[in-house]
């Protein structure tokens, strides 16, 4: 029988799961996005953007470095077993090129979003019963989840923190989520929650 082998932090008063095997974290999130009997759930899987180029302070665009790459080719590997319909990023080479990967493997286009400019409710209306991956930023991505559950659960993103994959399920009306820690090998501390 396979096991799921997990560290857990609690930090600030939140559980933080983080899984060691790629294959639970997969399995925890299929089993919590399925549709249920007549039921239409919603699943919104909210990342921040890969590890990003800093050589340049004054780069407002920077491209991703070699662990952002990476790190997008692995959130590619996750995402590989889900049935996906939606992908949502802001518009900047950093956040594209983190889901390009996904977006290939899955033959989805990435649309372009502004979190500012988003109505939440019509959002969630047009894509009842659909799996949407959205990307963003560490300020933006804790924002929009906490929007989705309706509740100021989440704080801002670390900077130097680009392995949370946090997950929304919407299922009549009932709202579950989930915070996942899913660092590149060598990362996992609790400091960089």
């Amino acid at each position: 029988m396979l096991r799921y082998k997990s560290d857990e932090f609690n930090i600030n008063g939140y559980k933080i799961l983080v899984y060691k095997y790629i294959l639970s974290l997969i399995t925890v999130i299929g089993f919590f996005s399925c549709n249920y009997g007549d039921k239409k759930c919603t699943s919104v899987y909210l990342i921040r953007h890969a590890e990003k180029i800093r050589t340049d302070k004054n780069e407002k665009d920077p491209l991703l470095n070699k662990s952002g790459l990476l790190r997008a080719q692995k959130w590619s590997e996750i995402f590989e077993k889900i049935e996906i319909n939606k992908i949502l990023s802001t518009d900047t080479k950093r956040t594209i090129s983190t889901v390009i990967p996904t977006s290939e493997e899955k033959k989805i286009k990435i649309d372009l979003y502004r979190p500012e400019n988003i109505s939440y409710d019509s959002f969630l209306k047009e894509n009842k019963g659909q799996r949407v991956i959205i990307v963003g930023h560490s300020n933006t991505i804790p924002e929009t989840t906490n929007i989705l559950i309706k509740n100021n659960f989440y704080n801002q993103i670390k900077d130097n923190n680009n392995s949370n994959l946090y997950f929304v399920n919407i299922c009549d009306g009932i709202i579950s989520h989930e915070l996942f820690y899913y660092p590149l090998e060598g990362q996992i501390t609790k400091d960089s929650i």
